[in-house]
């Protein structure tokens, strides 16, 4: 039996919002919105990885759990990865959910639902994605499109990720959800391994798994939540939890 443990990279510089983990969403830290939200979930035990002691300080004060690790990662798989070897060294969870620190409307049973595709013992990665409604995100290079071929209804495995509109043609198209859930010991081969040339290129991250030949499988769910990247984000995100929209 698999057991999951998730863990939540936030850290403190941000180009476009500075402070975003910080920033107040009625009343609490977007930080403590999305550990409340993977709380909810309840898969497995919740902590926050990140460089910043106010961070920390502010899951706490929650009654939540955050691990304070090194300012120098270049990545939130990196962050996630030494954060594991802090509360976990003896290697009692053997999969590891990453959940972004920048989305507080997350819905708990889109979590849930990212495990599901490793009930394959031959994936090594599972990731989400939602149907595209809107014509502009089609051609949007902040949309980023995951392309996969179809194994089971809802389910698919992954053969790109790009900014571009893939794949070609009429049909449908998926927006990708940057949530990941890893095998322990595929998430550690990922950190291991060097920038690939397409991550490189298309500037996403789930990239270089694909090129070290790691399978990585989609769930298929309703929606995408809203990533705060930016002022009018956050006020979107305010809005959209005011209204019970999520």
């Amino acid at each position: 039996m698999a057991s999951p443990v998730v863990l939540i990279p936030a850290r403190m510089a941000s180009t476009r919002l500075p402070g975003k983990p910080l920033a107040d969403i009625h009343g609490e830290p977007m930080i403590v919105h999305v550990w409340r939200r993977a709380s909810e979930a309840d898969v497995g035990p919740v902590a926050v990885a990140t460089d910043d002691p106010r961070i920390v300080e502010a899951v706490k004060s929650a009654g939540g759990a955050a691990v304070l690790t090194r300012a120098d990662h270049p990545s939130g798989s990196d962050r996630i990865f030494e954060a594991l070897g802090r509360i976990d060294a003896g290697g009692a969870h053997d999969v590891i959910v990453n959940v972004q620190g920048d989305l507080p409307t997350i819905r708990p049973e889109a979590i849930r639902a990212s495990l599901a595709p490793l009930a394959d013992p031959a994936v090594d990665i599972a990731t989400l994605a939602t149907r595209i409604v809107r014509v502009e995100e089609r051609d949007d290079p902040n949309v980023v499109k995951a392309v996969g071929t179809e194994i089971a209804p809802g389910r698919l495995r992954a053969l790109y990720f790009t900014r571009a509109r893939a794949p070609w043609g009429e049909g449908e198209l998926l927006h990708h959800i940057g949530l990941y859930v890893y095998r322990r010991d595929a998430l550690a081969r990922f950190v291991s391994a060097p920038p690939s040339p397409l991550e490189r290129r298309e500037r996403l991250e789930q990239l270089r798994a694909i090129e070290l030949g790691m399978r990585i499988d989609i769930a298929i769910v309703d929606a995408a939540p809203l990533g705060v990247d930016a002022p009018d984000d956050l006020e979107r995100a305010r809005a959209m939890l005011a209204k019970g929209e999520v």
